[in-house]
């Protein structure tokens, strides 16, 4: 089959050509990412390849089916960025990868907490400079801190099982409560204790209708004051204007993404030479106690592999007309 994999990095080139090899698809190398102006570059082919900041909304659907597409093809987990509903009514399947290593994700979000609590980018940048002064490091032990895990499917509870090993107590809120969570130590209270309870707090929920904008002004303020917040999941969970307003304040501690709401105009790409005209990110990467990173907590050499041979292996399906293992639904 002939695929058009947009937004493509070295990377995804290196990885997709060698999970592609016993299959056999003509693969396509796109730099550029899919919306209504490079809908175009689809034409002829079978199947789109794409990636999380791509826009596949019921304009692109309807040029991609006119012009013979039949598969999107999602190399993430994530769907919020597809109109299910409109690739259901031009005919176009949907699959995504339903999950890869649940570690790379977790222990990116531990990363970041650590980081953060023992203000490790600061001892860095003050090392290098030839400043061994510990004013302003101060951290606090891990040990007895409660963490609120928000959602806990595989990667809410690898994050969390890490966490307990710190010898932390686990709180956790999800729609669909899971007895392993209970098992590891966790205990499911609702959203609001959770809140007031935790010294850290770690997103790892999709984004739905339902959770866009779930850290809004009224959460953080219900939030115990001096609490590190983490998302590694999606970025309209949080609202940014509402943290940024709470680390003023105080009522945050610090933050550390590796997602945003607006990431799709920056994220995957190098500005470090240009002007970023985005405030808001302006004004985030200039707290002392946040740190952005750049929608890299996928990327570990196991989670890329496997992302790109389950991409692999669905396209082969598609192609030979057999069941779609990892195709969405407009109802899932």
């Amino acid at each position: 089959m002939k695929v058009a994999v947009f937004s493509a990095k070295r990377y995804d080139r290196d990885l997709l050509v060698a999970a592609n090899a016993q299959a056999g698809h003509e693969l396509v190398f796109l730099d550029a990412s899919l919306e209504p102006s490079t809908a175009a570059l689809c034409r002829g082919f079978g199947a789109a390849c794409v990636f999380v900041n791509d826009h596949v909304d019921a304009q692109v659907l309807a040029e991609l089916a006119a012009d013979g597409t039949r598969l999107v093809a999602l190399r993430c987990t994530g769907f919020n960025n597809v109109d299910l509903k409109a690739a259901a009514h031009f005919g176009i399947k949907v699959v995504r990868v339903t999950e890869y290593s649940p570690y790379s994700v977790a222990e990116h979000a531990v990363a970041l907490i650590l980081a953060l609590n023992r203000k490790i980018h600061r001892a860095y940048n003050r090392t290098r400079d030839g400043n061994f002064e510990l004013d302003g490091l101060l951290g606090s032990d891990l040990h007895g801190r409660t963490v609120g895990v928000i959602g806990t499917g595989r990667i809410g509870r690898v994050f969390a099982g890490i966490m307990g090993g710190f010898g932390c107590e686990l709180l956790g809120h999800d729609r669909f409560p899971n007895p392993e969570f209970e098992r590891i130590g966790g205990r499911y209270v609702p959203l609001r204790e959770l809140a007031a309870r935790s010294d850290i707090v770690s997103l790892h929920c999709p984004l739905t209708p339902e959770t866009h904008y779930l850290v809004d002004a009224e959460a953080l303020a219900l939030a115990k004051p001096g609490a590190i917040l983490i998302n590694t999941s999606r970025g309209g969970l949080v609202d940014t204007e509402a943290a940024i307003a709470a680390l003023k304040s105080g009522q945050l501690g610090a933050l550390g993404l590796d997602v945003y709401e607006q990431e799709s105009d920056l994220f995957f790409q190098d500005l470090s030479g240009a002007i970023i005209p985005d405030d808001v990110i302006q004004r985030l990467v200039s707290f002392p106690n946040v740190i952005v990173t750049g929608h890299q907590a996928f990327f570990t050499r196991e989670a890329i592999s496997t992302i790109c041979a389950t991409t692999i292996e669905s396209i082969t399906a598609f192609a030979e007309g057999r069941p779609l293992l990892h195709e969405v639904h407009a109802h899932t």
